[in-house]
């Protein structure tokens, strides 16, 4: 058993007249089995409580008296109850009756039972030990008293088309205040209150439809005296007008038939209990009875029964009014009219149907179309980007390649004269030869017959005409003559492409001189003196001369060109630099820039 031992000296020094406890005299030990210190309880209200206490005691100790206070708010004690070990137990004021110990030995076991507790009994209790010959023992502990929730749910009624309002309010009571909440899949916004004594109260508000009628709305209360929430169960009121509409009649009424009957179904919060039935506005007919939602034809159709039959619905809040268009006719419509106009219906629907599909397969088939053509077009346009790019690419390679300082390109020039050359003269050479008229033909040169030892320069004998052929001589030269000028052309076309101009900034050493003739226009003398010396001597051949002197000067030897193309390199080299597709001017103390950004080349 646990025992909460407390050590008491009993020693005293006398100082003047003041009493001071002494330490190390005589001690003797004593304890309580419970309550422990600083105990707290709760209970509730109208229920039975039991306060514990109970005290261990030593050898050659006893029990003398126990005794019960409860604290005032003053600060006083209030005495409940006194057990003593010879006299027994007394019972003081309004406890009287109230109270007992739990133990028949109240000086063994001193707990003490409240038989109906009461919220005014909540506070401090003392529980107070004499014992002999160690004196007294307390143990205080302090009494909460619960109340049980005192809920209740308030639910109102509302209408469609109200303003936002409270749909529900739920209160309750208690100690300690409870927790209200509400359980519900209704959209709308929760108001919560409390107030003194415990009290709480929550609303419920939202902006009433139709569709919440019968919806749950549900409160809950929470407190500790409770295991699980207490639930208040509730379903929503909306009211609405009422919905209407009339059944009986399948569109084949014939005069004759007996046992019709129309019916006025409805619907609305709170259900209908009001129905007026009327033909055109007007009474109805003779014959017929209403028996609530219903009206009975009580004889055979007739066919001053067709009409419009309307059915007037009240619920107190509102009204509602439906028609029925009734045709009696005068024989009854066989089942295989009713099936073809059904089987027509039908087929219309479907017929229907089927265009808005192949409608919507047209627009999707004609969309994917279009979507490729694009495509391709975009495929196209993209390949044709690409070769313009390409096309472009190599011109400007071209280009480069014209400005190019490779010794090998720049002989194409005076390779190709020299084989122009070559071939002119070799045709020359086949025109000369003799024609032959008759008997009276021969082979006349110049000079009489041909030479033995007289051949050109490819090693093929010289044929003479005769005399009366000389005249073709002048033609020759005048053909050699624009011949000459048409080499006079290239080569300046090939200076062109060279950038061999005044505009290219070159130095004045390589800028061709172009003398001009009294007329102004410029003569063949405006071929540079290096390209002159490189390919014009092959353009020396006059009217004049002889064909062998002519065969002389127009076989140049290539290594002359070669070397003459070199050096045309080398002074490009020299005087310009090569950057990104272009030829630029080397800067150089002497030089003159013709135009104010450089010159390009």
């Amino acid at each position: 058993m646990l025992c909460y031992p407390i050590v008491w000296c009993f020693a005293t020094v006398r100082v003047g007249i003041n009493v001071l406890p002494r330490a190390s005299a005589v001690c003797v030990r004593g304890g309580f089995v419970e309550p422990p210190p600083s105990f707290s309880m709760c209970s509730l209200t109208e229920d039975e409580t039991r306060l514990p206490c109970q005290f261990q005691v030593q050898e050659e100790e006893q029990v003398v008296q126990v005794s019960w206070f409860k604290e005032l708010p003053d600060g006083t004690k209030e005495q409940i109850i006194t057990a003593h070990l010879t006299e027994g137990h007394t019972e003081f004021g309004r406890y009287s009756g109230r109270v007992r110990f739990e133990s028949s030995s109240p000086t063994v076991d001193s707990a003490l039972l409240i038989m109906n507790t009461e919220e005014s009994y909540e506070g401090k209790y003392t529980c107070h030990i004499s014992t002999f010959p160690y004196g007294n023992f307390e143990r205080q502990l302090s009494l909460t008293v619960w109340t049980l929730p005192i809920s209740s749910l308030d639910p109102v009624v509302l209408e469609e088309g109200q303003s936002f309002r409270i749909a529900a309010s739920c209160r309750s009571v208690a100690r300690p205040p409870p927790r209200l909440t509400w359980d519900t899949d209704l959209p709308g916004q929760t108001q919560n209150r409390s107030s003194e004594g415990g009290a709480v109260s929550t609303h419920f508000s939202l902006h009433p439809l139709r569709s919440m009628n019968g919806m749950r709305l549900d409160c809950l209360v929470w407190h500790p005296a409770l295991e699980q929430p207490r639930r208040i169960s509730n379903r929503l009121v909306v009211q609405f007008p009422p919905d209407a509409a009339v059944t009986g009649y399948n569109g084949n009424w014939y005069m004759g038939l007996k046992g019709a009957e129309l019916k006025c179904e409805t619907g609305g919060n709170p259900k209908p209990q009001s129905f007026t039935w009327t033909r055109g506005g007007k009474a109805l007919p003779d014959g017929l009875t209403v028996n609530g939602a219903r009206l009975l034809f009580g004889r055979a159709l007739r066919q001053n029964d067709t009409g419009v039959y309307e059915c007037v619905v009240n619920n107190g809040i509102g009204t509602r009014k439906v028609e029925s268009n009734i045709t009696v006719t005068e024989r009854i419509r066989s089942v295989q009219e009713t099936t073809v106009d059904t089987l027509v219906m039908i087929i219309i629907v479907v017929a229907a149907g089927v265009l808005v599909i192949v409608m919507i397969i047209i627009i999707i088939l004609v969309n994917r179309y279009h979507r490729r053509k694009n495509r391709k077009l975009e495929m196209e346009l993209s390949e044709r980007t690409l070769k313009i790019n390409t096309l472009s690419r190599q011109d400007s390679s071209q280009r480069l390649n014209s400005v190019s300082t490779d010794p090998r390109g720049q002989n194409e020039d005076c390779t190709l004269l020299r084989l122009d050359s070559r071939m002119k003269n070799s045709l020359m050479s086949l025109e000369d030869r003799p024609i032959y008229i008759g008997s009276e033909s021969s082979l006349v040169g110049r000079r009489g017959t041909v030479g033995q030892g007289d051949v050109d320069y490819l090693g093929r004998p010289v044929l003479y005409q005769s005399s009366w052929h000389e005249g073709r001589e002048s033609m020759r030269g005048a053909e050699m003559e624009g011949e000459r000028e048409e080499r006079r052309r290239r080569v300046e076309s090939y200076l062109k492409r060279s950038n061999m101009s005044l505009d290219s900034g070159l130095p004045s050493s390589l800028v061709p001189i172009k003398p001009q003739d009294q007329d102004g226009s410029v003569g063949p003398t405006d071929i540079p003196p290096m390209l002159s010396d490189l390919c014009g001597q092959r353009e020396g051949v006059t009217k004049g001369e002889d064909w062998g002197h002519s065969r002389a000067v127009l076989e140049v030897d290539e290594a002359d060109c070669d070397t003459s193309s070199y050096q045309i390199s080398e002074a490009l080299s020299n005087h310009f630099h090569y950057s990104n597709g272009f030829l630029r001017p080397k800067p150089h103390s002497n030089a003159i820039l013709l135009h104010p950004r450089g010159q390009i080349i």
